[in-house]
């Protein structure tokens, strides 16, 4: 009995610490929407950039749709932009902390006893969240242009974004944490995201480079990712798929651990 009793103790104290835990990330995320809404201009700036490629870049790859193994070029393009608005979108989050570091707010929630972790979760969710709504619009306008893909891949596709997309966010708070300097932290993103644009196939598929540069791009995991969904929207769910779903779920992984525990070793 003393043994049952003590069980139901335990259970009652971890029930309460993850009930702690979800109320403590839900206020750090609400509180992240309500100043994003007050603010939608990073909103509307991460998706001008997509909408620019799509509209000005797009029609160009038309007529080139055959040369990537397809009769619509979009289910190619489509894909990379989503991940583009992915990354540089997240990447860039980082630049909030800062402020808020400056302007004391880190310095208040350290004193708080909310979870590290649910200060870091809840402010990745508010960046997931907004990526969720800039690829819904992207994917809608995708159509308006001639996208034909597979509903199921689309929504796949969306969901690889998302984890990517938070993978990245973390990553970005991280790197603000250690920082603490937007002058810093700029020129650190380039340099992350340029190589990444370039040798990832994004914009165009990287079967169209040569065969050294396409050696050296299967050693960068976000082309592998792409080339994930781009399969997906075509509803190709082969070893593309599984390749790529794996590197996101360990990039997810690996970033989320070393967010985490950043966060946690600069508000200790």
């Amino acid at each position: 009995m003393t043994l049952r009793h003590g069980d139901d103790v335990a259970s009652s104290g971890q029930a309460a610490a993850t009930g702690s835990f979800a109320r403590e990330t839900w206020i750090v995320f609400y509180r992240q929407l309500r100043i994003a809404l007050r603010n939608p201009a990073w909103v509307i700036i991460g998706l001008v950039q997509p909408i620019l490629y799509l509209g000005l870049f797009g029609p160009l790859l038309e007529p080139l749709a055959a040369s990537f193994g397809t009769d619509n070029a979009y289910t190619i393009f489509v894909p990379g932009l989503l991940v583009q608005l992915g990354i540089f979108g997240a990447l860039f989050a980082g630049f909030g902390l800062v402020a808020e570091w400056r302007a004391g707010v880190i310095e208040a929630e350290r004193v708080t006893p909310a979870s590290r972790t649910a200060l870091l979760l809840g402010r990745i969710l508010r960046d997931v969240l907004q990526l969720l709504v800039q690829g819904i619009v992207l994917i809608a306008l995708g159509f308006a242009f001639g996208l034909r893909a597979s509903v199921g891949g689309m929504l796949f596709g969306l969901v690889l974004t998302l984890l990517l997309g938070a993978s990245c966010a973390a990553a970005s708070y991280s790197l603000a944490l250690v920082t603490k300097s937007e002058d810093v932290l700029a020129p650190l993103v380039n340099s992350i995201a340029l190589p990444i644009l370039l040798l990832s196939g994004i914009l165009l598929p990287m079967t169209l480079a040569p065969q050294w540069l396409q050696t050296l791009s299967d050693f960068v995991p976000i082309k592998h990712i792409v080339d994930a969904i781009r399969s997906a929207f075509v509803g190709d769910f082969g070893y593309p798929i599984l390749w790529g779903t794996v590197w996101s779920v360990v990039i997810f992984a690996v970033l989320m651990f070393v967010g985490t525990r950043t966060f946690r070793k600069e508000n200790a």
